[in-house]
């Protein structure tokens, strides 16, 4: 208990409440926004191997509870064999980049994902199609970053743009895209020696994951989703800002 009583990790697991709880309500975020507000406190490598594990917790969850919706030919032969593929080079490529490029690189992927959905918001735009060969390009890229930062989501969003599959069908194929991945991750972490020292924060923090996935679906139906989604993304504009900012 004492390992979680400094107050980085504490702030952390507040940040995890607060990002699990919008994954919950909206459909997205979980581990964004959680390592974004995280990497403020804490170094990145520090809290993957916390932040990975917890987010199996939510999307096996969410993935048993929505597999009927889930598209498997798009799974299967589409993203799974160009994302497994980026996320094993993105894992690859942390040792060479050292904590500060790493909190910068994320900081920037953070500013764009954030301005590109705010201003999408206000200027009421719909996403347009990728050409077959550029999809595949931003899926690959999309494994890299979920190799470096667990968090190929903003990506992988992008490569699927105008993708012709319905909105229950494609939230619920990418909760099990984020399973797969984060699953593979956590065998990595076991091997690389970084989840079992891990362990002790994760069990004291699955509670957390627990009351927030209840609090999420609570809001779900109960709060103006556009106008949360606005405000977590202005958050996470200044957030991605800061990160960014060379220190």
């Amino acid at each position: 208990m004492a390992d979680m009583a400094t107050l980085p990790w504490l702030l952390l697991g507040l940040f995890i409440f607060l990002a699990f709880t919008t994954e919950a309500a909206t459909g997205f975020g979980s581990i964004v926004i959680a390592l974004s507000l995280g990497a403020l406190v804490l170094p990145i490598a520090e809290i993957l191997p916390v932040l990975v594990p917890l987010n199996i917790v939510m999307s096996s969850t969410l993935s048993w509870r929505h597999r009927h919706a889930i598209h498997w030919p798009t799974l299967w032969k589409l993203i799974l064999p160009l994302m497994v593929v980026g996320t094993l080079a993105g894992y690859g490529l942390r040792p060479w980049l050292g904590d500060q490029l790493l909190k910068n690189a994320f900081g920037v992927l953070v500013l764009w994902f954030s301005g590109r959905e705010l201003w999408r918001m206000w200027r009421g735009a719909t996403a347009s199609a990728h050409g077959g060969l550029w999809a595949r390009v931003w899926m690959f890229l999309a494994g890299i970053t979920h190799g470096l930062f667990a968090s190929g989501g903003p990506l992988l969003v992008y490569a699927l743009s105008g993708l012709s599959l319905e909105k229950k069908a494609f939230r619920a194929t990418l909760i099990l895209v984020w399973l797969s991945l984060n699953s593979l991750l956590t065998v990595v972490f076991l091997i690389d020696g970084t989840l079992l020292p891990a362990a002790p924060r994760i069990g004291l923090l699955v509670p957390v994951v627990i009351a927030a996935i209840l609090l999420g679906e609570w809001l779900h139906h109960r709060v103006n989703e556009e106008r949360f989604r606005q405000a977590v993304f202005m958050v996470l504009w200044c957030t991605g800002l800061i990160l960014a900012w060379p220190g």
